[in-house]
C-alpha cells in the first residue's frame, strides 16, 4: 500500500491561440504538451498518466499515440467545459494513491478555423437523443439555455442587465493587460448593451469569443518536484458535481453545480472563499461568472449583481481579480476552456503574468487560487483549489 502523496502542478502552457488557420487540433495538442514539459524542465518519458477529451473517436488513445506516449493511467471524462477541473481532480487522486507519477492533461481545438473553412457550422448541437429529445422541439439552442437561466436570476433577485454587462467590461479590462488576448480594446457597459441581440437578454458581448487554441497542464508526485525548473503549485483540494441533463429537470436556474463542487473543494483544501486571492471562472457567458461567484461563496445568493459592480473583478484594484487573462469573453475560447483556467491560475501563483499579475495588499504574490469550470448548460462543475509552493 503506497502512502498518499502530495501533488503539484509543475508545467503549464498554451499553444498558439486566437486565429490559427494553419494547424490541426492534433498539432495544437502537441505544441501545448511540448511547451508544458519544457516549462517543467522534464522529459516526456516521465509521463505515465494521460488525460484528453474532445478529439477523435478514442481521445486519450489517439492523442497519446500522436504525442508518442504510452500511458498506464488514462482518463477521457467528458463533461463539457468543466472536463479539465474534473480530470485534474482525478489525476491528483491517482498520483496521491500511487497509480501514476506524472499526468499530462492536454486539449486543443480549431473551433474558429473550422467554421471559417466551412468544416463545421457555428451552431453547436448536442443531438436529439436521450433526455434532449424532449426539449429539441422547442428550439432550445445552447445559448438560449444560458439566457433563460440569466433571465430567471434577474426576475428572482433584481439583477440588472447593466450588472451582467459589467462582467464583460471588466473581463476586457483584464484582457487589455494580456498581450495574448484575442480582444483587448476597452468596452463600456453601453457598448455591451448596444450590441446585436443573440438570445435575450444576451447581446454579442455577453457571449464568449470563438477562437482556436490548446493548453496543457502537467501534474506530478511530490518527489519529482525537486527535478523541475519551476516552483510547484500544489493541488490543495478539488470537487466535482453533476446537476441535470435537461433544463426541465434543473430544480433552480439560479443555482449552479458549483455550489456543490466549490463546497467540496474548499472543505478538502481546508480554506475559505475569503482567503482566495485570484479566481479563474468559466465564462462562456456573463451570467456564468456572476452565478458561480455566488455559488462558490464569494457573495450570498442573489447578491452577485451587486458584487460584480465597482470593479471588484479587475486585476487593477479589484477586491477579487477574476479571469485575469480576459477569460473566454475576451482572451480565447476554443471550446472546452476549463484547462485554460488552470494554466492562468498557476501562472498567477508563480508570478509570471507580467502586466496582469495580481498582487496582494502588501505587494506580495497571491498564495491561493481557485479554478472553477462549468459544463453543458450548467450540467456539471469541477472546482480546484491551488496553493503556491
Amino acid at each position: 500500500m503506497v502512502a498518499r502523496r502530495k501533488v503539484a502542478v509543475v508545467g503549464v502552457a498554451l499553444s498558439d491561440c486566437g486565429r490559427v488557420d494553419d494547424a490541426t487540433p492534433y498539432a495544437l495538442h502537441a505544441q501545448a504538451a511540448r511547451r508544458a514539459l519544457a516549462d517543467a524542465g522534464l522529459d516526456r518519458t516521465i509521463v505515465d498518466g494521460f488525460a484528453s477529451a474532445g478529439l477523435g473517436t478514442l481521445a486519450p488513445v489517439e492523442v497519446a499515440a500522436y504525442l508518442g506516449l504510452r500511458p498506464t493511467w488514462v482518463d477521457s471524462t467528458s463533461v463539457g467545459g468543466s472536463t479539465w477541473e474534473v480530470m485534474a481532480a482525478h489525476a491528483a487522486d491517482a498520483i496521491a494513491a500511487g497509480h501514476a507519477r506524472a499526468v499530462l492533461l492536454v486539449y486543443g481545438s480549431t473551433a474558429r478555423a473550422d467554421v471559417r473553412a466551412g468544416r463545421r457550422t457555428g451552431t453547436l448541437s448536442f443531438g436529439t437523443r436521450g433526455p434532449l429529445q424532449f426539449e429539441v422541439p422547442y428550439g432550445h439552442t445552447l445559448i438560449a439555455k444560458y439566457a433563460m437561466a440569466a433571465r430567471r436570476h434577474m426576475i428572482e433577485y433584481g439583477t440588472t442587465i447593466e450588472q451582467l454587462a459589467e462582467v464583460a467590461v471588466q473581463a476586457r479590462d483584464n484582457a487589455a493587460l494580456n498581450p495574448e488576448a484575442m480582444f483587448r480594446t476597452p468596452v463600456t457597459v453601453e457598448d455591451v448593451l448596444a450590441g446585436p441581440m443573440i438570445a435575450d437578454p444576451f447581446t454579442k458581448l455577453h457571449c464568449c469569443v470563438r477562437s482556436d487554441g490548446g493548453a496543457a497542464v502537467l501534474l506530478v508526485a511530490q518527489e519529482y518536484v525537486r527535478d523541475c525548473r519551476t516552483s510547484p503549485v500544489w493541488v490543495l483540494g478539488a470537487g466535482e458535481s453533476v446537476s441535470h441533463a435537461a433544463m426541465s429537470e434543473w430544480p433552480d436556474f439560479t443555482v449552479s453545480p458549483a455550489a456543490v463542487s466549490g463546497r467540496l473543494a474548499f472543505e478538502r483544501a481546508g480554506v475559505r472563499p475569503s482567503e482566495i486571492d485570484v479566481a479563474e471562472i468559466y465564462d462562456a457567458f456573463t451570467y456564468m461568472t456572476l452565478v458561480t461567484l455566488e455559488d462558490l461563496g464569494f457573495c450570498a445568493k442573489g447578491e452577485g449583481g451587486a458584487f460584480v459592480e465597482k470593479g471588484r473583478l479587475l486585476v487593477r484594484g479589484g477586491e477579487l481579480p477574476v479571469n485575469t487573462d480576459g477569460g473566454g469573453l475576451s482572451a480565447q475560447h476554443p471550446g472546452m476552456r476549463g484547462l485554460f483556467l488552470l494554466v492562468e491560475a498557476v501562472r498567477q501563483l508563480r508570478g509570471e503574468c507580467g502586466a496582469r499579475q495580481v498582487r496582494r495588499g502588501d505587494g506580495s504574490l497571491p498564495r491561493l487560487a481557485v479554478a472553477s469550470g462549468t459544463g453543458g448548460w450548467f450540467c456539471s462543475s469541477g472546482t480546484v483549489v491551488l496553493g503556491a509552493g
